[in-house]
């Protein structure tokens, strides 16, 4: 039995992996989905590992799952609690020194999105999901400080962990062929990939869910 330890991104809460949970526990796992400090100014990254780190407590054959800005926490997190693996998921990859908001310059995200890109959440996230569950989002959206973004990334590189990347073809917030790059140069491996959004434990949590129960049964 693993224990999935599932992170969710910015402006979140733990309610963006109901739909998955169920079916990871249904195979006889353990979860554990912590909620990350992202609405307090007062919290840095530090505080956003601690928090996951605080809900693992002394579980074992940790399976650590980040969604979007959890690419930015829970390699530090493999710093302080044994992890059997690690799957990135829409995620961002920082490099050793960046911060949050260097991040985006550095990866030219604002370039690979094009001038067309759209603020509106129904069109960037939540386009693939369904409507009664897009309609209950909206009560699970928390203001996300920039605190989080301003302290630089600790390691002097990715922990020796083995580790996947899950990008999603139709994801408009980090399209495809933009993580394809960043994940290359970054990771210097090859992601997986799916169909859907940015957002594919709503829109999509079945195929999700079995990607991840694949990986355990693979390693």
């Amino acid at each position: 039995m693993a224990t999935f330890v599932l992170l969710h991104g910015a402006g979140s809460d733990p309610w963006y992996w109901h739909l998955v949970a169920p079916r990871l526990e249904e195979a006889g796992h353990d979860v554990v989905a912590p909620t990350l400090p992202c609405d307090d100014d007062t919290a840095g990254l530090p505080a956003y590992v601690d928090a996951a780190v605080d809900a693992i407590g002394d579980r074992g054959d940790v399976v650590l799952v980040a969604q979007s800005l959890a690419g930015f926490v829970a390699p530090l997190v493999c710093e302080r609690v044994p992890v059997e693996l690690m799957v990135l998921v829409a995620a961002m990859v920082p490099r050793p020194g960046e911060t949050g908001e260097e991040w985006w310059v550095d990866t030219c995200h604002e370039a690979a999105r094009g001038p067309e890109a759209s603020d509106d959440p129904f069109v960037t996230f939540l386009h693939d999901v369904p409507p009664d569950v897009a309609a209950r989002s909206a009560t699970h959206v928390r203001p996300q400080s920039s605190a989080v973004f301003e302290l630089a990334w600790p390691l002097d590189a990715w922990p020796d962990v083995p580790t996947r990347f899950l990008l999603c073809r139709d994801d408009r917030f980090f399209p495809a062929e933009f993580q394809r790059r960043v994940v290359q140069e970054r990771l210097g491996i090859v992601p997986d990939e799916m169909d859907g959004g940015h957002l594919p434990a709503l829109a999509r949590p079945d195929e999700l869910a079995g990607r991840l129960l694949a990986y355990v049964d693979r390693r």
